[in-house]
């Protein structure tokens, strides 16, 4: 009984001096949004993290991320689709790099210039 008296006392002592994680304090938040017809497709585009698929967005559409503060690279990719047209290119396109702090929340939205689709910066809106 002594020992598991102690035992407890040992276990409850530890889980107190173990730091609290917050995910406000860890993280950071990434909105892309697809909100405004600045592309001019119907095409579903493809959203690349670190070159990974990450999320896939229609027209008037936006996902959010919960993301580590960091560099993160950003390409944005047309993928094929059951519309007329929507064949992904056969060369990759140009990454952006940002880069987050914990806490951000930083919101982005795709819109299409010379050079293709790519991130611009906007508003949070709220």
């Amino acid at each position: 009984m002594r020992w598991s008296f102690f035992g407890l006392v040992g276990l409850m002592s530890l889980s107190a001096a173990a730091p609290m994680a917050s995910a406000a304090e860890d993280y950071a938040v990434l909105i892309i949004s697809r909100e405004r017809l600045e592309v001019p497709t119907n095409c579903e585009i493809g959203l690349y993290i670190q070159d990974q698929l990450a999320g896939r967005l229609f027209q008037e559409q936006s996902t959010a991320f919960n993301l580590p503060a960091g560099n993160v690279s950003l390409r944005l990719k047309l993928l094929p689709g059951q519309a007329p047209g929507c064949l992904p290119g056969l060369l990759a396109p140009a990454a952006q790099n940002i880069t987050l702090k914990v806490g951000d929340v930083r919101k982005l939205r795709i819109a299409q210039g010379p050079e293709g689709m790519y991130l611009k910066p906007a508003t949070l809106g709220y």
